[in-house]
């Protein structure tokens, strides 16, 4: 049977088409968080412009001296700050046309500092993650199973305010792992989650807070000072100096000048049997460096 070439060139455009429609669709899936040349301004200090694009499971360490505006680009990403340029999106919304109801079923953030200023008991800690839900009734199991990931099971029903900070800081967390527990495709904020805490438990909870990610396909962004926690749990870095961006690269051995530009200080580099990367600050006269 004769094709006539108008309906052949028509019937190939309208394939082409649906085929680019669909990979713009689900490039667009994929974009969990987009900041398109955001900035602000506190004071006399600028911040940006940042242009970070952030896909779903991924966990990434932002990283910077003291001051360098790491916070800042946090609460730009939460939304506790405005930017005053640019735009933000939220799985391809404008994050500011979220109600705080919708963000908080999707998006759980922990500032530094969390305090709680009543003596409430943990347990109700925890629970205020799933505030927005009215009719919860797993809570009280989903409770329980967020302490335990968080290792904070032995403190359930103890007052908040008795508790030591790395103990508080293991019940905020199980307040994030509550408020996402049964969702997918999250983001989870985290500014320095690991300050109040001895070694031996930082890494516990790195690999609870990977496994929780994981396993619900949930991107992690994690303000860290651990160059050594960034470098072996987290697969992106974004390094801040002066309020700007001034890297995005992958977490492994190739990030290490960078760091060393960021910090203005040399690093020795070896692995360990396990084969992960660890750095170690050396006096600045020292510049010779091993990486195995």
């Amino acid at each position: 049977m004769a094709v006539w070439p108008e309906f052949d060139l028509i019937l190939n455009c309208t394939l082409k088409n649906t085929m680019l429609t669909t990979t713009i669709h689900q490039e667009e899936h994929k974009q969990l968080l987009q900041l398109d040349a955001v900035s602000t301004r506190l004071g006399k200090q600028a911040f940006g412009p940042f242009t970070i694009h952030i896909q779903s499971a991924e966990k990434i360490a932002i990283l910077g001296p003291s001051g360098a505006g790491k916070s800042t680009l946090l609460k730009l990403m939460s939304r506790e700050l405005s930017a005053a340029e640019g735009h933000i999106r939220f799985q391809s919304r404008p994050l500011a046309s979220w109600s705080l109801q919708e963000l908080s079923r999707l998006r759980a953030v922990l500032p530094q500092g969390s305090d709680v200023a009543f003596a409430l008991e943990t347990d109700l800690v925890i629970s205020l993650g799933r505030v927005s839900r009215t009719h919860d009734r797993e809570l009280p199991q989903i409770v329980r199973e967020a302490a335990s990931m968080a290792h904070a099971d032995h403190l359930l029903k103890r007052r908040f305010d008795s508790l030591s900070g790395g103990e508080q800081a293991r019940i905020q967390l199980a307040r994030i792992f509550a408020q996402l527990w049964d969702q997918k495709n999250g983001l989870i904020l985290v500014d320095e989650p690991l300050a109040a805490l001895d070694p031996g438990l930082q890494f516990d909870l790195l690999d609870s807070l990977e496994d929780y990610a994981t396993q619900r396909q949930h991107a992690v962004i994690a303000i860290l000072h651990d160059i050594n926690h960034a470098l072996q749990a987290f697969d992106r870095l974004l390094l801040i100096k002066n309020g700007q961006l001034t890297d995005d690269l992958p977490s492994n051995a190739d990030a290490v000048p960078a760091l060393e530009a960021l910090y203005d200080i040399a690093l020795s580099c070896l692995r360990n049997a396990e084969g992960d990367l660890l750095v170690t600050p050396l006096r600045a006269s020292t510049r010779a460096r091993k990486c195995a």
